[in-house]
């Protein structure tokens, strides 16, 4: 008999997920389940709902996930709830975290990884997930070390770690299944930048970081307009890519930011834009 698993969350059940805002226009997302932030299906419909949460508030342009903690961003999927579970849980416990991975990645608004610890198996998922990836050094190991384990990466790491960076390089790691430092995840291009410090020193530099890409500092909707055309873009053809590229471009062009930018340059200053 297949065991039941709760799906949905009870009411007094602490938060897995924490959803707050930096300022005005920089959501944060923190994976709350200390000291290894692993997902069960009840944090993954948590985090579902904070993605959501962020794009669907128009103050937000920038989406910040991290892990609660010192140790890890994430180690990955719950294993002692995997070995609860039936078959069939498992699998709809994979499509709907596909999807909710999925609609992190679709969102039209720039999503930063700040990697605070170890970010292993489903956890280097849910980062490849993000458009940018910032690590705290010496902080932990990174990788897919789930060929361990007898499975492989299901949460969109078989696809989305190829698309990084390539077929072979992609395909050894997952197979010897080894972990490795962040500063060799940066060599392969897996991660962006490392910053030095505690946590708190840590992520105020990823604050920094993330700041640069709102109002007015950056026009908002060209930096979710570049992410769209990329995101979508790198998923069909080229013809059809140029074609998605002119359609976003002639939206920004109607925009009153690209008036200003244009404007700014022509008047040699500084551009102020208002996300408009």
């Amino acid at each position: 008999m297949a065991t039941k698993i709760e799906t949905a969350p009870k009411p007094d059940a602490k938060a897995l997920v924490t959803y707050r805002k930096e300022g005005e226009h920089i959501a944060v997302i923190t994976l709350d389940d200390p000291p290894a932030n692993t997902y069960t299906h009840e944090m993954m419909r948590a985090l579902d709902d904070a993605i959501l949460r962020a794009r669907f508030d128009p103050a937000v342009q920038v989406i910040v996930m991290t892990g609660a903690g010192e140790k890890f961003f994430c180690a990955g999927a719950n294993i002692g709830m995997l070995q609860k579970v039936d078959p069939i849980f498992k699998y709809h416990f994979c499509l709907h975290a596909n999807e909710t991975l999925t609609r992190l990645e679709q969102t039209p608004k720039l999503v930063i990884a700040a990697l605070n610890g170890h970010t292993v198996g489903g956890g280097l998922e849910i980062a490849m997930a993000a458009d940018i990836r910032l690590a705290r050094k010496n902080a932990g190991k990174i990788g897919l070390p789930e060929v361990a384990l007898g499975v492989l990466p299901g949460t969109g790491g078989t696809q989305r770690l190829t698309r990084l960076l390539g077929r072979s390089k992609a395909l050894e790691l997952m197979v010897t299944g080894r972990t490795f430092s962040f500063e060799e995840a940066q060599e392969l291009g897996l991660v962006n930048e490392i910053y030095e410090g505690d946590v708190a020193s840590f992520f105020k530099e990823v604050i920094t970081y993330a700041k640069q890409f709102t109002t007015p500092n950056k026009a908002a909707k060209a930096v979710g307009n570049i992410k769209r055309a990329v995101i979508s873009g790198g998923e069909v053809p080229f013809s059809e890519a140029l074609a998605i590229e002119r359609e976003l471009q002639q939206l920004l062009f109607q925009s009153a930011d690209a008036k200003e930018g244009l404007s700014a340059y022509v008047e040699k200053r500084m551009a102020k834009f208002n996300n408009t």
